[in-house]
């Protein structure tokens, strides 16, 4: 078990969800059960599930909660298109926000091949191998 707060990646993607949570709170009262409360769960289950995987007892189950954090993210892009296309999030804030989604996305592709590539015990080598997904911020 390691701590998830150890990894770069868990913190740009809990400042995603910061982020996230301040641009959609001026969506409209109506979306509060749509729109708005959907995107925050997809967000929030980015950092979640890398924050789960971490607590976990093996590489393969790591690997595992990396996946589903990735494809949080990619539903998050989706909803931010749609938040934009509706006319709920401006293009510069949409372009800000899809930007820090596609670096989150990179950052797992790069830890997730990481763990492909150490075929010994992954989660030992998290804090103190030097990669894109870890490090302290």
């Amino acid at each position: 078990m390691k701590d998830f707060r150890t990894l770069k990646v868990w913190h740009k993607a809990h400042e995603l969800v910061l982020d996230v949570y301040r641009a959609t709170s001026d969506f409209p009262k109506a979306e509060v059960y749509g729109l708005t409360g959907q995107i925050r769960r997809s967000c929030a289950s980015i950092p979640a599930n890398i924050a789960e995987g971490c607590g976990r007892a093996g590489g393969a189950e790591l690997a595992r909660f990396l996946q589903i954090a990735m494809a949080s993210a990619c539903e998050t892009e989706y909803h931010l298109l749609l938040a934009r296309d509706l006319g709920y999030l401006a293009v510069p804030d949409y372009e800000r926000l899809v930007a820090k989604v596609t670096e989150v996305k990179r950052m797992l592709t790069s830890f997730m091949q990481t763990l492909r590539e150490d075929k010994g015990s992954a989660l030992d080598a998290i804090p103190d191998q030097p990669h894109a997904a870890t490090t302290e911020r």
